[in-house]
């Protein structure tokens, strides 16, 4: 008998690679924090010495969901610029409300508050672009979550840095202090190409090839993002992007709403990827991605949450079946993200937009245990005739019992743990419920 730290058997495994497979009666063994082992749990049981080994009678065990964007911190500003285009939302809520707010302690505490709202949604990994990347890699770190940190990149200041080489600095910086934390990376995080002037774009495009990271901007929001660009640069963002030398397999290009065919070319091409957000989209009026012919093309499409200020919701669960639908009405086809490839944008694809593809995503053998386990046995996730349609067509985050980062459990039935002990969810509400206050204080005069 080979003795593993910890075994799951669930009703079904659904690796994601290979692609569109469901795994009855299987089980996942985790030894040091990675999977060692995907096998039907008859051999489990017979071969393998578990110190813990979980039953999962009625439900579908899965990859961690991986959010490809998000403003954690923003969860603080929920609900402050509904109905808003953005341009709107930005100059008359958001930029004011951080103007008069941001520090340290409301990126930890709004990130904190975001990211037990995501572990409780089955989000195991988050890309985040924010100020003040350390508290909020803190924020994540103290809850058990993975997290990709932006290096942001602004030409304008603000609490955290006074211009572009100060937020770069302090970006470095702050990846320099972090090396050696396990569930931390990075990517370089342009906010967008209106925010950021030529220079310091050629310079993160450089950076990204020294150090081997991503690069994670917004790219193609809106059409008056595109009409500035064209009035300012004579170029389009994206051909602006690419001049400088930030269109390769290291860009994830987020939005990418309003995209002309040959800029969809551009992209499968040089081998880059999109980020989704199919909810902030609709919510601001941006429009609709035009995924079935950027997946058709082959373009990675990973799924983003946006900000809560956005979206307001930070579910994958609905972005899944939210992109599904929309790729499928928007191009008219049927056939167009199936349930299987809605759930590879959450999962495996998004995981290789970050530069995480060997190591989370799937379940597969060598792998991070990063874990979700869904019950399918309530009144509205049956009959079940097909796991995956269920996952993405019919399941929620309500429906997420249990999650594990790394093989450590940081969920069990729907409370939040770290290292065995209960996580005081009154205190990440308290925090909150502070911030509510001022920021309603500085919300007045804009609302009358």
């Amino acid at each position: 008998m080979r003795p593993v730290e910890t075994l799951i058997s669930a009703r079904w495994v659904v690796p994601v690679v290979p692609r569109g497979v469901v795994l009855p009666d299987h089980s996942v063994a985790i030894d040091g924090g990675r999977i060692v082992a995907v096998l039907p749990t008859a051999l489990a049981r017979s071969g393998l010495e578990p110190a813990q080994h979980l039953q999962l009678t009625h439900h579908a065990l899965a990859p961690g969901l991986v959010n490809a964007h998000a403003h954690a911190a923003m969860s603080l500003l929920r609900g402050t610029g509904d109905d808003l285009p953005l341009t709107r939302w930005l100059s008359e809520r958001i930029w004011p409300l951080e103007r008069a707010l941001l520090d340290e302690r409301f990126v930890y505490d709004g990130t904190q508050h975001a990211a037990a709202e995501m572990l409780r949604a089955g989000i195991t990994c988050c890309n985040d672009m924010y100020f003040f990347p350390e508290a909020a890699a803190r924020a994540f770190a103290d809850l058990g979550m993975r997290c990709v940190v932006g290096i942001i990149a602004l030409d304008f200041p603000s609490a955290y840095a006074n211009d572009a080489d100060d937020y770069l600095r302090k970006g470095l910086q702050t990846r320099d202090a972090l090396r050696d934390e396990p569930l931390v990376s990075f990517t370089l995080a342009p906010h967008a190409p209106y925010t950021v002037a030529d220079a310091t774009l050629a310079r993160i495009a450089m950076l990204a090839e020294e150090l081997d990271v991503p690069v994670h901007t917004h790219v193609h929001e809106t059409f008056a993002e595109i009409g500035e660009s064209l009035r300012q640069y004579g170029a389009r963002p994206l051909a602006r992007l690419d001049r400088l030398g930030l269109v390769s397999e290291r860009l994830l290009a987020v939005h990418a709403v309003h995209l002309e065919p040959d800029e969809i070319a551009l992209l499968a091409r040089r081998g880059a990827s999109v980020a989704h957000c199919p909810a902030s989209n609709l919510k601001l009026g941006s429009g609709v991605a035009p995924v079935a012919t950027l997946l058709r093309q082959g373009v990675g499409v990973a799924l983003g949450t946006d900000g809560a200020a956005s979206n307001n919701r930070l579910d994958l669960f609905e972005e899944m079946r939210l992109a599904a639908l929309l790729a499928k009405g928007a191009s008219l086809d049927a056939t167009a993200l199936p349930a299987w490839q809605a759930l590879e944008c959450a999962t495996i694809t998004a995981a290789g937009a970050l530069g995480q593809r060997d190591r989370i995503g799937s379940i597969e053998a060598g792998k991070q245990a990063d874990l979700i386990a869904i019950d399918l046995s309530e009144l509205e996730t049956q009959p079940c005739f097909d796991v995956v349609s269920q996952l993405v067509y019919c399941a929620g985050r309500e429906h997420v019992s249990s999650v594990w980062v790394a093989g450590q459990r940081v969920l069990s039935d729907r409370r939040l743990v770290r290292a065995g002990r209960e996580i005081d969810v009154g205190a990440i509400a308290a925090a909150c419920a502070s911030w509510q206050v001022q920021v309603s204080k500085r919300l007045a005069p804009a609302l009358t």
